[in-house]
């Protein structure tokens, strides 16, 4: 056998063996959860938050644009319903009975009642995809989409209460009030990127 193809046989050999390892490897390494979640939160506007609010998800969401999108709408419920109580709460404190205090808390509360009544229905809609398929799986998913639009309607809405100076407030009430609705509309947002992505992504 030539020197020549010696060298060739060789660098066959090496380029099968490397195919064989990096085949192995592959099949070794089950797919990372939270890699999964880094990859899908990079379509939502507020992806850094998104990896935080889910990564305690992980061996839920596991490979799957469904149970991504639940863990999100779960993520917004439960900020929602927090949101709402602390609203509510201050709305029965003597410091804010001024008029136009108390309207703009208790048009809050109310809006964030209504948001929290459409993230529930969304996740109860959303439940119902896991069989669906073709017009069906459009229909349930436009459900979808319009309450979680709604809902974050609702949330801007109830900021819209507590914008502007000069308005009477407390000052630390209403950014109070502010930081927290601000972080119930991202996390909706990203929920609703992430129900955008399944529902762009499951074979209709």
């Amino acid at each position: 056998m030539h020197f020549s193809d010696m060298a060739r046989l060789g660098i066959s050999l090496l380029l099968l063996n490397l195919l064989i390892y990096t085949s192995e490897s592959a099949i070794a390494r089950p797919p990372n959860p939270t890699d999964f979640i880094k990859s899908s939160c990079r379509a939502t506007r507020y992806p850094v938050l998104c990896v935080q609010c889910l990564s305690g998800y992980a061996s839920l969401i596991h490979q799957s644009q469904r149970q991504i999108a639940i863990a999100a709408l779960s993520v917004s419920i439960s900020r929602t319903r927090s949101c709402s109580s602390f609203v509510h709460k201050l709305g029965q404190e003597t410091r804010i009975k001024k008029s136009r205090e108390h309207r703009a808390v208790q048009d809050c509360i109310e809006n964030m009642g209504d948001s929290l009544d459409r993230l529930r229905q969304s996740v109860q809609e959303l439940g119902r995809t896991g069989g669906a398929a073709g017009q069906e799986f459009v229909w349930h998913m436009s459900n979808v989409q319009t309450w979680v639009s709604a809902a974050l309607t609702d949330q801007d809405t109830c900021l819209d209460g507590f914008s502007g100076s000069g308005s009477g407030f407390d000052e630390n009430v209403k950014a109070e009030i502010r930081r927290r609705v601000v972080n119930v509309a991202q996390v909706t947002s990203n929920a609703l990127a992430l129900v955008n992505r399944f529902a762009s992504r499951h074979p209709s």
